[in-house]
């Protein structure tokens, strides 16, 4: 039935978090002022398509943050707390002292950690009577999430995806489809503002730019429809601290002090919008200020190097103005990325928090090109059987990168990798990329 809630199985969940962390108190400053000038204003618009309890997530009163009894019972359901998988093959191969862990969202069902916010998402939608949910996506895997997560509610749902993503993935777009969501291209015909791009380019590729435009013009216009968002909010960033808590009790059971001094720990993410690389290091910022020799790493597409490349000023996260400006790096609002196999990390603006991270020296950042991120991925598929997403790959080759520099200081670190995406469904792309030269 739909919106049932699991009641019992067979999964052990002695590391699975009850709460969700508010890490905003451990950033290193304060973020800059945001800006919501508009008729109607980015701040009328949220109140009017997101759910009352989704804005209050963006600035919670207290450190901790309850997770409801049926989204904890949904996301044991749906296979969390996921496997830290230590990667000795790898390692063997690299002839490496590093000890490299793998974070493995990729196992979820749909092959992706976004479904922990989905769920939550969907939740509270459905709490407060919304019939459809309403979103955009890069590479799929959002989509897929909130069309599995609505299907658990018993709520409709329909997706924006990047338009130059549904043509190289269109199995994600069957996945979604077989749930009984609605998948648009974005630039969609279907929305004033995606007629409005398509006229003035009418092979435009489409970004997570104009998708998120595409999806809150269309939520606007819809009745009883909640759009979420999968990324570079801070409620999202909220619900993904399951990740660094998750990995947080994972090494402590196996005897692991990450942050020991002089060995150079890491935690490595992609970063697109930012939420799997907040969720994996939003525990840990207070023991780095409280002096844990430990780093982290950013892995972003040389097609949208906002962190690497960009310049540190206000811009918006979508192409119409319905988001309130925030200052972060940015390729420019007129940017349109290069329609590389990693989707999802297309942005052309990057979070406030994600921002104030790397601008305050907490946060490092490095950028690859397919062809180098789809080689890292090829070795892990060789040496330990696992398959990941493009985005994902991003993560690896930075890891790999960090792991070379150690060894060559004669470090033996921890390294965690958050392998945020399955590339079962990238098949195509690995064939037409990653083939050996």
């Amino acid at each position: 039935m739909p919106g049932a809630v699991p009641t019992s199985d067979n999964r052990s969940d002695s590391t699975l978090p009850k709460r969700w962390y508010n890490f905003l108190g451990d950033l290193p400053g304060h973020l800059p002022e945001v800006r919501n000038e508009g008729n109607p204003s980015p701040a009328e618009i949220a109140a009017k398509v997101r759910p009352k309890a989704i804005l209050e997530h963006d600035r919670p009163a207290a450190p901790w943050v309850p997770i409801p009894q049926p989204v904890q019972d949904w996301l044991r359901h749906v296979g969390r707390p996921t496997p830290l998988h230590r990667a000795r093959r790898l390692e063997q191969r690299l002839g490496t002292g590093a000890r490299i862990y793998l974070k493995r969202e990729d196992v979820l069902p749909t092959g992706s950690f976004k479904l922990n916010s989905a769920i939550a998402q969907a939740y509270y939608a459905a709490e407060e009577g919304r019939r459809t949910l309403v979103t955009e996506t890069g590479a799929g895997q959002w989509g897929m999430s909130v069309a599995l997560a609505a299907s658990m509610f018993g709520l409709d749902a329909e997706v924006f995806m990047v338009r130059c993503s549904l043509e190289q993935k269109p199995y994600r777009r069957h996945y979604m489809e077989l749930l009984g969501a609605k998948v648009h291209p974005s630039p969609s015909p279907f929305t004033p503002v995606g007629r409005e791009l398509l006229a003035r380019v009418p092979d435009h590729p489409g970004s997570l730019g104009t998708a998120i435009s595409d999806a809150i013009q269309y939520a606007l216009g819809k009745e009883s429809a909640a759009y979420l968002s999968g990324s570079g909010t801070p409620h999202v960033y909220l619900h993904q601290t399951l990740l660094g808590l998750e990995v947080r009790a994972q090494l402590e059971e196996l005897g692991e002090d990450l942050g020991a001094p002089g060995r150079g720990d890491h935690l490595v993410a992609c970063a697109g919008g930012g939420s799997n690389l907040c969720g994996l290091i939003g525990p840990y910022l207070r023991a780095r200020t409280d002096g844990a020799d430990l780093r982290f790493l950013a892995a972003e597409s040389t097609a949208a190097p906002r962190l690497t490349a960009g310049v540190y000023r206000y811009g918006r996260s979508d192409v119409a103005g319905f988001t309130p400006e925030v200052m972060g790096y940015s390729m420019g609002m007129d940017y349109i990325p290069p329609a590389v196999h990693a989707a999802g990390l297309r942005n052309h603006h990057s979070s406030a928090i994600v921002s104030l991270l790397r601008h305050e020296g907490v946060l490092d950042a490095v950028a690859f090109g397919d062809p180098e991120s789809f080689a890292a991925g090829r070795l892990l598929l060789q040496t330990e059987g696992i398959l990941l997403a493009p985005e994902s790959n991003h993560a690896l080759a930075a890891a790999l990168g960090v792991v070379a520099e150690a060894d060559a200081r004669r470090q033996r670190p921890v390294v965690v990798v958050l392998a945020s995406g399955s590339g079962l469904l990238d098949l195509q792309s690995y064939h037409d990329v990653g083939r050996p030269a």
